[in-house]
């Protein structure tokens, strides 16, 4: 495979791999089995297996399983043709998702504070309307 190929795959790749991450680490799909794996991540005896369950709660942690998951399934390696290879594409899928992930996590936040300041503009409007519209009715 050419290094332009690869550096395609290494963008395009990264791209489920955010999506499956964020999606089982943050939607509301999985907040049953996130809750759950949370309080164990917190509450369990053993300190191994309190590490495995945040491993599952952690979009960082987590997209590390996804992109193993789609090495074996792609047969992607970054460079080199030998195990270094698959070493090397690993983290950067990793690198690559969680850059998605940030830039995701940005979009949602700036969308979430527009949807706040417009309830709040709609809010002091309707507020406005209605000292208005009492004035009116007294006079």
């Amino acid at each position: 495979m050419t290094l332009a190929a690869q550096i395609v795959w290494l963008f395009v790749l990264a791209v489920p791999i955010a999506c499956i991450s964020w999606t089982v680490t943050h939607e509301e799909i999985f907040r049953e089995p996130h809750e759950w794996c949370v309080k164990r991540s917190k509450n369990d005896r053993y300190i191994l297996s309190r590490k495995f369950f945040y491993l599952l709660t952690c979009e960082y942690c987590f997209s590390h399983y996804v992109t193993i998951a789609f090495l074996i399934l792609c047969n992607y390696k970054l460079l080199l043709n030998d195990w270094k290879g698959y070493i090397l594409a690993g983290f950067s899928l990793v690198f690559i998702a969680n850059v998605y992930m940030s830039f995701f996590a940005l979009l949602r936040q700036a969308i979430k504070k527009e949807k706040v300041e417009i309830e709040k503009i709609e809010t002091e409007t309707d507020n406005e309307k209605n000292v208005t519209q009492n004035k009116n009715t007294f006079n």
